[in-house]
């Protein structure tokens, strides 16, 4: 005998739930049937799939004093947010939506009420969702039948093709979009009472499936579609839904978007390695023939074209080709900078903050690599002494519609009789032409503090 799957079953088979929200699910699928009494109604806790697409129903129970809203159990099939929006809309949310319509996994037309479920930290691990048949509600049923006299037509101007079947797989009703469909791909008629195999064979597998409701795309011919499959398994009637949407546009601007990434990782990829070959000559000067005079500044020149080479390699290590995680590169360059001009003579250190800044447009990460690196390098060259302990302080804050990075240290000071410096002329030039944004630097009671604020695009 098959062993029922439990809740804990299904969201460790199906869920990215963690072992603490399965424990919140346990304990209140305990109480479904006492709520479903209270309210004569059909139950469930439906919780979303790891691929985000659909949901999956781990719990359920009917109110002893109503006909259930199903024919057979549904816990552990699957639901789709075309037929019940409201329990998508709630999962994304957080909100409540109460007296929904929506159309259950077998077909039938019910009032459906959502409430999220929450985990820790406030979020929502799962619904609860109550259902009645509309039939059982007089007063709403027959609201329900004074919009569908008015929306008859609603079917006859949607993009979607639309075959209605019945029992025998012969059309019963067609859509202007359905005959438009199969003109364009049989170059034939759409006649009412032919079975729908004579248009599409390839759909026998479709309406082979015991399910009752089913999504899946296909290719005809050298268009890929949508099949979206309800059967309306009722009393009433025993008649299928076939909707049919075309996706060729759709994918082919996907597969467009693909080979553009593909070739701009590709444009990033031999950037960083053309930068990589300069810093490895720059390397190569310094050990070999560059005398001890000349050498700060190769060191100076070297970092410069890591920290541009920086923002390619975290783009390369990232999902996203035109972005870079900002606060990632700071760090990065921070600390290559820290490593690399630190003297045995000194002792720093350089710290960091403000982690809620995620991504920036890639044109300005490498601006904004060029900036950091002249404001901590001015750091460690200029304001520590000989013998000083000191520590160097990197903040990011975000003050719509601006971002502005913060280089403090506790240094001997910035003076303004300071002669002028290659350094601070880059990060002028580069502040104002590149980012569109202001600099300034000033001393405070303990070293220096030097800003940068620019708009903050993402």
């Amino acid at each position: 005998m098959e062993r029922t799957m439990t809740v804990r079953d299904l969201c460790e088979l199906h869920t990215h739930l963690l072992d603490s929200d399965i424990h919140i699910l346990e304990n209140l699928s305990t109480n479904l049937s006492l709520i479903a009494n209270l309210n004569k109604a059909n139950v469930f806790i439906d919780c979303p799939v790891r691929e985000g697409k659909h949901a999956i129903v781990v719990a359920e129970a009917c109110g002893h004093s109503v006909n259930s809203v199903y024919d057979h159990p549904v816990v552990g099939k699957f639901a789709y947010e075309a037929f019940e929006p409201a329990v998508f809309y709630v999962l994304r949310t957080g909100k409540d939506m109460f007296v929904n319509r929506a159309l259950t996994q077998e077909g039938a037309m019910v009032q459906q009420s959502v409430v999220p479920i929450k985990g820790e930290c406030n979020r929502v691990i799962a619904v609860l969702i109550m259902e009645k048949l509309i039939d059982e509600e007089p007063e709403t049923s027959n609201q329900f039948d004074r919009q569908d006299q008015q929306n008859s037509l609603v079917p006859e101007f949607i993009e979607e093709s639309i075959f209605l079947i019945n029992n025998q797989n012969r059309l019963v009703y067609t859509n202007p979009s359905a005959i438009n469909l199969v003109s364009e791909i049989c170059m034939t008629e759409c006649v009412l009472g032919e079975s729908i195999f004579e248009y599409f064979p390839d759909f026998a597998d479709v309406l082979a499936s015991k399910e009752d409701i089913l999504m899946k795309e296909m290719n005809i011919g050298k268009k890929i579609f949508q099949i979206k499959k309800f059967h309306l398994g009722n009393k009433n009637s025993n008649e299928t839904f076939i909707i049919i949407r075309d996706l060729t546009e759709l994918r082919d601007k996907e597969r467009e978007l693909i080979s553009k990434s593909v070739a701009i990782r590709e444009i990033h990829h031999r950037v960083k390695n053309n930068l990589q070959t300069v810093a490895s000559l720059l390397r190569l000067q310094m050990r070999i023939g560059a005398p001890e005079e000349i050498k700060p500044h190769l060191l100076v020149s070297l970092n410069r074209v890591l920290s541009i080479s920086s923002v390619y390699e975290i783009i390369l290590a990232s999902s996203e080709v035109d972005h870079v995680d900002l606060l990632e590169l700071i760090r990065k360059i921070g600390d290559m900078i820290v490593h690399t001009e630190n003297h045995a003579r000194q002792s720093l250190s350089i710290e960091y903050s403000g982690g809620e800044f995620h991504s920036i447009d890639s044109d300005i990460g490498i601006s904004v690599a060029l900036v950091v690196n002249e404001l901590i390098h001015n750091c460690v060259k200029h304001a520590f002494k000989e013998g000083m302990e000191g520590k160097i302080t990197v903040c990011l804050q975000k003050d719509d519609p601006e971002l502005e990075i913060q280089v403090k240290d506790d240094g001997i000071g910035y003076s303004p009789a300071m002669k002028p410096s290659l350094g601070l002329d880059i990060i002028r030039m580069t502040v104002e032409n590149d980012l569109d944004g202001e600099f300034s630097i000033h001393r405070i009671k303990e070293g220096t503090l030097a800003s940068v604020r620019f708009p903050y695009k993402r």
